[in-house]
């Protein structure tokens, strides 16, 4: 069966880290650009980073630019967000998304990242 699992979502203090991990099950991910996206309650769903086939290239909305960092290990057929100096309007759900050119899209069901103190 064809999905992506996301994992890792967490409540978190203020200035606080976590590492979000996506796993795909039932296609090569290497055939694949990724991205996280994630979406608060009342907006619209955002781009937050995204990732090359290869990893080689990567690009981050300006709002994370320096505190996040994705990154990819095809071999585990896993992407990952790191995410450090957490601030509370980095509150969402963040979903990981698989496309490439001619390529069907994919979309994980999400997880939940909460930033209080």
């Amino acid at each position: 069966q064809v999905r992506l699992v996301e994992s890792g979502g967490d409540l978190v203090h203020p200035g606080g880290s976590l590492r979000l991990s996506c796993v795909a099950y039932g296609f090569t991910l290497d055939r694949y650009a990724m991205s996280w996206y994630r979406q608060a309650p009342g907006k619209e769903r955002e781009l937050v980073a995204s990732i090359s086939r290869t990893g080689d290239s990567t690009d981050y909305a300006v709002n994370v630019q320096g505190r996040f960092t994705i990154s990819r290990d095809n071999a585990k057929h896993t992407m990952y967000l790191q995410m450090n100096s957490l601030k509370p309007e980095d509150t969402a759900v963040y979903y990981c998304k698989a496309h490439g050119p001619g390529r069907p899209i994919y979309y994980g069901q999400g997880t939940q990242v909460t930033v209080s103190s």
